[in-house]
């Protein structure tokens, strides 16, 4: 007679592996690289839309600095 297998309790789970019980993953730990991600992301976004000049003083020292390493 062929044994029936076990039903685990994760099978059905469909959450990310870090919600799984036992697993060893740092609560919060993706809340906070998320945060230290969109925190320069946010801080050129008002940048550029505060200070326009900026955006233009950044686009013309990456021509000069691309035109040197071309000479």
């Amino acid at each position: 007679m062929t044994d029936r297998a076990r039903h685990n309790e994760r099978e059905g789970f469909l959450g990310s592996s870090a919600d799984v019980p036992g697993r060893g993953a740092v609560p919060g730990r993706g809340e906070l690289l998320e945060f230290l991600g969109l925190t320069p992301a946010a801080g050129a976004f008002v940048l550029f839309v505060v200070r326009p000049e900026v955006s233009e003083a950044l686009v013309h020292t990456l021509a000069t600095s691309t035109a040197g390493l071309v000479h």
